[in-house]
């Protein structure tokens, strides 16, 4: 072959690596069996086991509780589906909720990020009401719609506020201690935040936040430094349907082994990654049947994952294949 063809083809070969290693980044395969819809329970009413709008999940070791949002309440199943109880009604007083969004269950308390309150609201798991944390505002300690909380070992709580476009950590009793992002201000670079909605940290400590309208999910050190993002190309708010991609993310569960399970809203589907953002498996069909069928997620210990189905006002159990 003589020079100048070989000098031609070194463009053609240097791009079609190049689209070969950015294939295999951000058009990911499923590499574990695909998941089993073993079950569902709910619809759209009032009565116990009914939902309006559920828009959050927790487990404990033995029970689900689930944000009944529009019906402003907590209600508390078994983990095949049987109602035990329920707690909260609609209002601004103490043990009263506007709108419950993601939940955490931390130790014996279940702690609610009220978003039409702007506040915490904790209950003991038998439905009693405990405390609040937080106030209206967008001072360091306040909220403007908190999304999602998660709770350390020491007692600190980490909450996503969503309107308020950061991440706080606060004291048990409410003393803020730091902050992630700037206040009132979205932004794509690491760090920042465009309406946050969720929250959860691992064993270790590390912080996971699901970035809701950034379409990604970013990473930071128990001791507050950034570490990495994922979600579509350079994970900079490009959203799509694709393996990986994201497009409006609404909560975040870690599961067994530190796997890391995303509620992918407008694609209809729960995403599986490893700790580092390496994608596993898919929980739904990204584009098939109605929208906003997965807004939150839990998974408990034997791998079980439940999925809050918005739009069919119901809960969905699936079980891990293989």
């Amino acid at each position: 072959m003589e020079r100048s063809t070989v000098i031609l083809f070194r463009p053609l070969i240097l791009l079609t690596t190049v689209m070969l290693l950015a294939s295999c980044a951000w058009f990911p395969a499923v590499k574990e069996a695909p998941y089993t819809l073993v079950k569902t329970w709910g619809g759209k009413g009032q009565a116990p086991g009914q939902f309006n709008e559920p828009t959050g999940i927790a487990a404990s070791a033995s029970e689900l509780f689930v944000s009944d949002s529009r019906n402003a309440r907590i209600q508390v199943f078994d983990f095949d589906g049987h109602f035990k109880r329920q707690f909260g009604n609609k209002g601004e007083g103490p043990g009263q909720l506007g709108r419950p969004m993601n939940l955490t269950v931390a130790g014996d308390q279940l702690f609610v990020a009220d978003y039409w309150n702007d506040r915490i609201a904790i209950y003991s798991l038998a439905g009693h009401f405990l405390r609040t944390i937080g106030t209206s505002g967008s001072e360091p300690g306040q909220f403007n719609a908190p999304g999602g909380v998660t709770v350390a070992a020491d007692g600190d709580l980490y909450v996503a506020d969503f309107y308020n476009q950061r991440v706080q950590q606060l004291h048990p009793d409410g003393r803020f201690v730091r902050q992630w992002g700037v206040t009132g201000k979205t932004g794509i670079r690491a760090g920042r935040f465009n309406y946050p909605t969720d929250v959860a940290l691992a064993q270790d400590g590390t912080l996971y936040v699901a970035d809701g309208y950034n379409d990604r999910i970013q990473v930071f050190a128990p001791s507050g430094e950034f570490l990495r993002k994922w979600g579509g190309p350079f994970a900079m708010n490009i959203y799509g349907p694709f393996n990986g991609w994201f497009a409006t993310v609404t909560a975040i569960a870690i599961g067994p082994q530190g796997k890391i399970f995303v509620a992918d809203f407008y694609n209809n589907r729960v995403q599986k990654f490893t700790p580092e953002g390496g994608f596993l498996n898919v929980l739904g069909i990204s584009g098939k049947g109605p929208s906003h069928t997965a807004i939150s997620v839990a998974v408990i210990k034997d791998g079980t994952v439940f999925v809050v189905d918005y739009a069919h006002h119901k809960i969905q159990k699936w079980r891990p294949g293989g």
